[in-house]
C-alpha cells in the first residue's frame, strides 16, 4: 500500500456555490446550519431512491475492491524539499497531523491540535508576551518557529484549521533547515492548494454552549492544468464550560494555480483570518502567602474572572503569497516564494490575580473562605507587523560516483516591522469575590490611542545548502549549513549577528521498510528575535539588552529508528535525544545585568504509532518522556540551579483511534494524558496534570452525504492549559460536544 496526500474526486455535476450566498449565510449562521442539515437529507434521500429506481433495471453486479489508504499515516515525504530524503530516511523526528486526524478529531484550531500532541505543551502570553498560539516543544519554546507552507510566519495569534492539510511537527533544533530558533523544534502549517479534481464539500454544525461552525471548501478546474480553490470558515458561539466566554472567527482562503502538471507551475493564494473574540485568562492561581507546592485554588471551572462588557481581543491575519516553481528536468528544479504578510492583535483583557492585594474595604485579599477575593488589572494591547520575505530553492538530484545525492541549495531575505500604540483610559483595578465573581459589573472607562509608532524592525540575509548522500542502499549520510545575517533595530538599540548552524545525521536501513539513525543539530537564538514583546526567547533579555548579548546557542544529539509495517500501513518510530544549552540568558547576582552565563538541558524519550492497523482500524499515538533541568541560571541574588525548566510536562502521551463498524458506520476515541508542570522558577507553583477521554462516532449516509458527532473531554475535567509564570491559570475546555453534517457535490 503506498501513502496519498489526498483523495481523487471525480468530475462533477454541480457548479461552485456563489460567494455572496456564503457571505450572506455567514450572516444567518442557523439558517446556513439548517440548510446544509436539510438539504443534504433531502438529497441523500432523492439519491437513494434514484439508486433504487437504477437497481431495479441493473441485469448484474460487478463488484470491485481496491486497497484503503491510510488516513492518519503521514505521507511519503515531507511537503518541504528542504526535506531531502522520504520521512523513513531521514534522520529526525517529524510528527504529521493530517487533514483527516484534525477532522476525525473534532479540531478547530492550532491549539486544539497541539494540545492534544505528545511532547508539546503551551504557554500563555498576558500583555508583554502577546495573547495567541504559544508552544514549547521538547522543553522549548517555539511562538516564533511556525511556519506557512515552508516560510516563517511572523504573525503572533490564533490559527485556525479551515484551510490546512497538515501540520508538520520538527522535533529537535532545526535552525540549519529553519533558520534562528528553533531550539526544540518547528511548527509548519501546510496549506489547502489548488488540485485538478472538481468538487465543493459544504459543512455545517451545532454544538453545546450554542457553538456552531460552517465550512467550505471548493475546488473548480478551469481548463487541463488550471484551477481555482475557495476555502471558507465561519465560527460562533461560547466556549464550553466556561461562562459566557463568546468565540466569534471567520476566514477566507482563495487561491488559483496555473500549469498543474505542467513543467512551469504558478501558484497565487490569499488568506485572512479574523478572530473577534473575548480573551480568557483562566482562574487567579499565585499568592505569596501561600505554602509551597501551589496550585490553582478549588473553584468552580466555570467562573468567568474576566468583565463582559469590556474585554475584547481583535486578532487579524492577512497573507498574500506567490509561488512559482519551474522543473528543468526531473533531478534539476527551481521554486521562488514571496509573501506579504500584515497582522493586528489588538486586545483589553482582565489580568486576575492574588498578589497580597489589598480591598477596597482595607481587609487583606484572602484565598480561603466564603469570603475569599482576587484582584482584576487591565492588560491591553494594540501590535500590527508587516514582513515582506522572499525564499528562492534549487533542488534536485545527481550522482558522483557511486554515491546519489538529493539537495537543496537556497537564499532566503526577510523583513519584519512592528508597529504599536499605547493604550490608557481602561477601567482599571478592582476587587471581587473569588468563589461567585461578577463579570457583568458595569464600568466607567474611555480607551485612549496613542500614535502608531514603530517599535522596530529586523532584516534577515540567509544561504543554506542541505545534502543526502546515499552511499549503499542501506547507508546514507545528510549533512546540512545555513548562514544567518540577523539585525535587529529596536530604534534604541541594534544588533548584527552572523550565525552558522548546521545539521549531520546518518541512517542505516537493516531492511527496506525499516531505519536507524543517529543525528546532531544545531540552533541559534539571536537577541531581539522576539521584537515587540518582552523577554527574550528563553530568558529575561528584553530590548534593553540586545546591543551587548549575541545569541544563544544549543546543540542536540538524536537516536532513533523508524519501521513501516503491515505493508507499510502503519508507521512506528522511537527516539531518546538530548538538547543542551550552555549560554542561555540569565541575570549577573551582583549587578544585575542580563548575560549568557546561563545553561539547561532536556533529555527524553519520544514514541509513535500511525497508520492502519488493519484496513477498518486506524490509530494515531504516541508518548513523550522529558527531564528538562537548568544546569545554570541566576535571577538577581536567586540562584536557580538544579530546578525544573518551567511550562514543560514531563511526561505526556495521546492515543486515536477510529474502527469502522460497516462501511457507513465508523467509531473512534481517543486518551489525552499531560503531566503536572511548574511554571515558575522556584519550581513553587505547579499546573497539576490532566487525562482527558475524547470520542466520535460518523455516519456516511453515501459517497456525498455524511454526519459526524464529537464529545470532547467527556469527564468535563478541569484542564489548566497553561500559566503566565503563576499569575494566572489558563483554563481549557469543559465537556464539548459537536454535531456536524458534510455534503460532498462532486
Amino acid at each position: 500500500m503506498s501513502r496519498n496526500d489526498s483523495p481523487q474526486g471525480a468530475e462533477p455535476a454541480s457548479p461552485l456555490l456563489p460567494l455572496e450566498n456564503f457571505q450572506a449565510a455567514f450572516r444567518r449562521p442557523a439558517l446556513l446550519g439548517a440548510a446544509v442539515l436539510g438539504g443534504a437529507v433531502a438529497m441523500s434521500t432523492a439519491h437513494a431512491q434514484s439508486s433504487s429506481q437504477q437497481a431495479a433495471q441493473t441485469l448484474g453486479e460487478v463488484t470491485v475492491t481496491a486497497p484503503v489508504e491510510s488516513t492518519y499515516q503521514a505521507p511519503a515525504t515531507a511537503s518541504s524539499p528542504k526535506f531531502t530524503a522520504p520521512l523513513l530516511d531521514t534522520s529526525r523526528s517529524i510528527t504529521i497531523i493530517t487533514d483527516e486526524l484534525i477532522k476525525d478529531r473534532g479540531n478547530t484550531s492550532l491549539q486544539d491540535v497541539l494540545r492534544t500532541t505528545p511532547g508539546i505543551t503551551l504557554g500563555s502570553g498576558e500583555g508583554g508576551t502577546p495573547t495567541g498560539d504559544r508552544p514549547f516543544i521538547r522543553g522549548y519554546e517555539a511562538s516564533t518557529d511556525i511556519f506557512i507552507d515552508g516560510v516563517r510566519d511572523y504573525a503572533r495569534g490564533s490559527h485556525e484549521t479551515f484551510n490546512l492539510e497538515s501540520v508538520e511537527v520538527l522535533k529537535g533544533p532545526s535552525s540549519a533547515y529553519t533558520g534562528r530558533g528553533g531550539t526544540g523544534g518547528s511548527i509548519n502549517l501546510e496549506t489547502k492548494s489548488p488540485k485538478l479534481q472538481r468538487f465543493v464539500d459544504v459543512s455545517g454544525g451545532f454544538g453545546n454552549a450554542g457553538q456552531w461552525r460552517t465550512t467550505a471548501d471548493a475546488n473548480l478546474p478551469f481548463s487541463d492544468s488550471g484551477a481555482v480553490r475557495l476555502n471558507l470558515m465561519k465560527m460562533g458561539g461560547e466556549v464550553p464550560g466556561r461562562d459566557g466566554v463568546k468565540v466569534d472567527r471567520w476566514g477566507i482562503a482563495p487561491s488559483v494555480a496555473f500549469g498543474l502538471g505542467k513543467p512551469t507551475r504558478l501558484t497565487l493564494s490569499y488568506s485572512h483570518i479574523e478572530n473577534n473574540d473575548m480573551p480568557d485568562l483562566g482562574v487567579p492561581f499565585s499568592n505569596a502567602a501561600r505554602p509551597d507546592r501551589v496550585t490553582p485554588p478549588d473553584v468552580a471551572r466555570n467562573l468567568f474572572y474576566g468583565r463582559h462588557n469590556v474585554d475584547f481581543r481583535k486578532n487579524v491575519f492577512n497573507t498574500a503569497t506567490a509561488k512559482v516553481e519551474h522543473d528543468f528536468s526531473d533531478a534539476f528544479k527551481l521554486r521562488n516564494i514571496t509573501r506579504y504578510t500584515d497582522t493586528l492583535n489588538h486586545y483589553l483583557m482582565t489580568r486576575p490575580s492574588f498578589d497580597n492585594c489589598t480591598a477596597t474595604s482595607g481587609a487583606p485579599c484572602s484565598t480561603e473562605g466564603a469570603g475569599a477575593q482576587f484582584r482584576r488589572d487591565d492588560r491591553a494591547r494594540w501590535r500590527s507587523s508587516e514582513s515582506l520575505i522572499n525564499q528562492t530553492d534549487l533542488y534536485g538530484k545527481f550522482q558522483t560516483g557511486s554515491i546519489k545525492h538529493s539537495y537543496i541549495a537556497g537564499i532566503e531575505f526577510s523583513k519584519e516591522t512592528v508597529y504599536s500604540k499605547s493604550m490608557t483610559g481602561g477601567p482599571g483595578r478592582d476587587h471581587d469575590s473569588l468563589h461567585s465573581p461578577n463579570p457583568n459589573k458595569a464600568y466607567t472607562y474611555n480607551l485612549v490611542y496613542g500614535d502608531r509608532t514603530t517599535d522596530g524592525h529586523i532584516k534577515t540575509q540567509s544561504v543554506y545548502l542541505m545534502d543526502t548522500m546515499e552511499l549503499t542502499p542501506k547507508v546514507s549520510l545528510n549533512a546540512g549549513l545555513r548562514y544567518d545575517k540577523f539585525k535587529v533595530n529596536n530604534t534604541t538599540d541594534q544588533r548584527t549577528d552572523g550565525m552558522w548552524n548546521y545539521q549531520l545525521g546518518a541512517v542505516y536501513k537493516p531492511m527496506p521498510n525499516g531505519a536507524v539513525y543517529v543525528s546532531f543539530g544545531t540552533s541559534s537564538n539571536p537577541s531581539g528575535e522576539n521584537l515587540g514583546q518582552a523577554g527574550g526567547a528563553d530568558g529575561p533579555a528584553g530590548g534593553a539588552a540586545i546591543r551587548d548579548l549575541g545569541p544563544e546557542k544549543s546543540r542536540s544529539w538524536e537516536l532513533g529508528t523508524k519501521w513501516d509495517v503491515l505493508d507499510h500501513r502503519l508507521s512506528l518510530t522511537a527516539a531518546i535525544f538530548e538538547t543542551r544549552k550552555t549560554n542561555a540568558r540569565t541575570s549577573d547576582p551582583v549587578t544585575g545585568d542580563v548575560t549568557l552565563a546561563g545553561n539547561n538541558r532536556v533529555r527524553g524519550l519520544e514514541l509513535g504509532v500511525s497508520g492502519a492497523i488493519t484496513p477498518q482500524w486506524n490509530i494515531w499515538a504516541g508518548a513523550t518522556y522529558l527531564d528538562p533541568k537548568v544546569t545554570r541560571y541566576r535571577s538577581g541574588n536567586n540562584v536557580f540551579d538544579g530546578k525544573q525548566m518551567k511550562f514543560i510536562a514531563k511526561q505526556s502521551f495521546n492515543v486515536w483511534s477510529t474502527f469502522a463498524i460497516t462501511p457507513q458506520l465508523t467509531v473512534g476515541g481517543g486518551i489525552n494524558h499531560v503531566g503536572s508542570r511548574f511554571v515558575d522558577d522556584v519550581n513553587r507553583y505547579v499546573l497539576p496534570s490532566h487525562t482527558t477521554y475524547d470520542a466520535m462516532v460518523r455516519y456516511q449516509f453515501n459517497k456525498q452525504f455524511s454526519v459526524q458527532f464529537n464529545v470532547n473531554n467527556i469527564g468535563n475535567k478541569a484542564v489548566y492549559d497553561a500559566s503566565h509564570v503563576g499569575i494566572f491559570a489558563n483554563m481549557g475546555p469543559g465537556r464539548s460536544y459537536m454535531l456536524n453534517a458534510t455534503y460532498r457535490f462532486d
